[in-house]
């Protein structure tokens, strides 16, 4: 508040009123006021301006790209999620106390590395303006703090750029996370990461996969236990030992490279199996993250439910695995312009039985085949000429087939079945062994007789039962969400663009599984 300066009058003068100096007051003294408008100022002025115009300089390239972005694209990264905050509840600490139940919550997303997204139609990336990239990863950091998820696991993360590693890595340390990162081989850039938060996980082991093959992909496996005891009843409580993998497969640019995708879920698959053999593991949940490049139409996604794997998301909205079921919901929108469901949380529990690994392969192996035979308009009677081939009986013999592979690009190439895998195939179709496979015989791959997807032969219990040496505890998928919402009814909004995947949230809570004892 100003106050009025009063100057006292001489003692033989009468009062005066009082005066309020005024501007031209104060040029009339040398006061500190004339040194700090004279001297000061213009430093000041001078120093504000050139720190806009060095400002303006950084920003110059968003000048540049003004014509590929609208307004809110640079203000907020992303218009609709400005608008509002998805699924609270999925915010593992505030789940767990509203549901009053220990549960876990995992998230899975592809958050498309700025050496891939296009800035416009030619080749304009986004890695090239720090603004632009920064920005957006910022959002994507800051959405993943607020969801706070269990387990979280990243794909196209640009390991190649340190400012940006250090950024997530700094970050989701800060807030209870290890992290783990593994590039892709031959240097392309992007890679994995995964996060687990230590309030909830202590990590036991952890081991890379390198698939070595076309794509040059990877996979990150980590062996955890809860930090935290789920409680089985009033008496009892166990530290539950999970299996997560991150990954993220190969998109499949031609129909010859199903054999490739197929070959790394075998491969992850073949591991799992190993380490578990390995380390004298059994009765144990396994958690599949990632972006697998495939919707529940696929090969992959067959291979892995006959595996027993099920979709999270799926078993949260009571989907089933028919063509119907298969575009209620998309997760991705590729270079192509198409919308499809690729991303998944897949849960496999503790099981009775199951079927053996190498059975599945060959079954996911000759659906790959039927499908390229179909692909040429090829029935069931024409496939088995094609098959047949020039062969005197009616029969198809090994060099017969080995040849049909290689005309449908199968083998002969540097990403096909190998020898042994196409011998492998060879002893599953030759069931009698008589070194030729008839039409029965032929028949019943055609049809797919012999596929037979596993149910579930362990049962949920009651938890306040005492757990048995045959009991094994699992996980029930409690919830499970997309943003944007979109997405859930098949829609990809336009005004999205904090990735080119949609985030997929899965909550998980112990349940008893009553199974019979299992060794691997």
């Amino acid at each position: 508040m100003n106050q009025d300066i009063t100057v006292p009058p001489p003692s033989n003068s009468v009062h005066k009123p009082k005066l309020r100096p005024t501007l031209n007051s104060y040029f009339n003294k040398p006061t500190l006021f004339k040194a700090f408008f004279f001297c000061f100022l213009p430093f000041l002025i001078s120093f504000f301006l050139i720190a806009y115009l060095n400002q303006s300089g950084k920003n110059s390239e968003m000048v540049l790209l003004a014509g590929f972005c609208n307004g809110s694209d640079i203000a907020n990264v992303d218009s609709s999620e400005s608008k509002s905050v998805p699924f609270q509840e999925t915010r593992t600490g505030h789940a767990c106390s509203t549901m009053g139940e220990p549960c876990i919550s995992c998230t899975t997303f592809n958050i498309l590395a700025p050496i891939y997204k296009r800035l416009d139609q030619q080749s304009v990336r986004e890695s090239d303006f720090r603004a632009f990239w920064l920005a957006r990863n910022k959002k994507i950091v800051n959405w993943l703090l607020y969801e706070r998820s269990s387990i979280i696991c990243l794909q196209e993360f640009w390991v190649g750029n340190e400012e940006l590693v250090h950024m997530y890595e700094e970050s989701l340390g800060a807030a209870g996370y290890d992290t783990f990162k593994l590039a892709r081989t031959n240097n392309r850039g992007d890679g994995l990461l995964t996060a687990i938060h230590k309030e909830y996980f202590k990590v036991l082991n952890r081991r890379e996969l390198f698939f070595n093959d076309f794509g040059d992909r990877v996979a990150q496996l980590l062996h955890v236990q809860s930090v935290a005891p789920f409680s089985i009843n009033q008496n009892e409580s166990v530290q539950q030992e999970i299996i997560i993998v991150n990954t993220h497969l190969l998109f499949p640019h031609d129909s010859s490279l199903s054999i490739v995708r197929l070959h790394q879920v075998y491969q992850i698959l073949q591991y799992l199996e190993t380490y578990q053999r390995e380390n004298k593991l059994s009765q144990m949940p396994v958690i599949l993250c990632g972006d697998w490049n495939g919707s529940k139409r696929g090969h992959v996604y067959k291979f892995l439910r006959s595996q027993g794997f099920v979709s999270s998301y799926d078993i949260a909205h009571e989907y089933t695995d028919s063509d119907a079921d298969a575009h209620k919901w998309v997760s991705h929108r590729n270079h192509r312009g198409n919308i499809c469901g690729v991303d998944f949380i897949w849960l496999r529990n503790p099981h009775n039985s199951q079927k053996l690994l190498k059975i599945s392969w060959a079954e996911a192996a000759f659906g790959i085949i039927k499908y390229q035979l179909k692909k040429v308009s090829l029935a069931e009677n024409d496939a088995f000429a094609f098959l047949r081939a020039d062969s005197s009986g009616n029969h198809i013999t090994y060099s017969a087939f080995c040849d049909a592979l290689r005309q449908v690009n199968l083998t002969g190439l540097s990403h096909g079945l190998s020898f042994q895998e196409t011998k492998d195939l060879w002893v599953q179709a030759d069931a009698d062994g008589n070194g030729v496979v008839d039409y029965e015989e032929f028949k019943r791959i055609w049809d797919a007789t012999w596929l037979q997807h596993m149910d579930e032969d362990c049962s949920l219990e009651d938890l306040n039962e005492g757990i048995a040496e045959d009991e094994a505890i699992g996980f029930a998928v409690k919830k499970a969400v997309l943003f944007p919402h979109e997405v859930e009814k098949g829609i990809w909004p336009e005004n999205y663009s904090l990735s080119d995947h949609a985030r997929l949230t899965a909550v998980f809570s112990p349940v008893r599984l009553r199974c019979s004892k299992q060794s691997l």
